[in-house]
């Protein structure tokens, strides 16, 4: 089973938004303060449904705002989806906050308020919250040939060699290439002047088991990596 998801507002958006979590494992809460909704929401017994309006910190608290690894923000009021952010990065000490966002002229403003990805579409949401997962069942060895491919996923942190260096900078195996870089809603194809921030997660394709030295190469001392 994966993480706890807490899912405020969206009527049609939460409702299916729910269904592909729970379908991958997630255990799925949902607030919304139309009754009728939450009626059609509890239709689905693996939902937790709450009735109420998701701005109020007592109604995130019954919720169990406290245990949710992710609090995805779906009403239409854009004003709204800040203020309960804000209300579980800073009083419920959420790990994650995702905002849908009706003007992207906001966009800038809701990452400076702490909102730590922002889009304006269900499909954006539904990407970033995969895209873990994508890398999950992707990150594993893949026959070619009588050789194997690897494909691997590195973070880079602020003290890590490779931050803050374009791509052409790193001097990776020759049988090693950043297949793409994921940056918070974003997924890159490194040009050789591309260059590599602290909280990136790069994509290694690697053959011949040069893993261990470009793991070095980019973190500059032994490193946790997925395959």
């Amino acid at each position: 089973m994966k993480g706890n998801v807490l899912l405020v507002g969206g009527r049609s958006k939460a409702k299916s938004l729910a269904q592909s979590l729970l379908q991958k494992g997630y255990r799925v809460t949902v607030i919304n303060k139309d009754l009728s909704d939450c009626e059609k929401l509890a239709e689905n017994e693996k939902l937790t449904v709450i009735h109420g309006d998701g701005t109020k910190p007592y109604v995130l608290e019954d919720a169990g705002a406290g245990n949710m690894e992710l609090v995805i923000a779906l009403t239409p009021r854009d004003e709204d989806n800040l203020v309960i952010c804000e209300l579980c990065k800073k009083k419920f000490r959420v790990a994650k906050t995702l905002s849908l966002l009706s003007d992207p002229q906001k966009t800038d403003f809701f990452y400076k308020m702490g909102v730590d990805s922002v889009v304006c579409a269900i499909s954006a949401v539904t990407s970033i919250i995969e895209q873990q997962a994508f890398m999950e069942e992707m990150a594993k060895a893949i026959p070619i040939g009588e050789g194997r491919v690897q494909l691997l996923e590195v973070p880079i942190t602020e003290t890590d060699p490779a931050a803050q260096k374009q791509v052409w900078e790193i001097n990776l195996p020759k049988e090693v290439i950043i297949g793409c870089i994921l940056r918070r809603d974003q997924t890159l194809i490194p040009r050789g002047d591309t260059r590599i921030l602290a909280g990136d997660i790069l994509v290694l394709i690697s053959g011949n088991e040069q893993e261990e030295i470009a793991i070095l190469e980019l973190k500059g001392g032994e490193a946790k990596w997925r395959k």
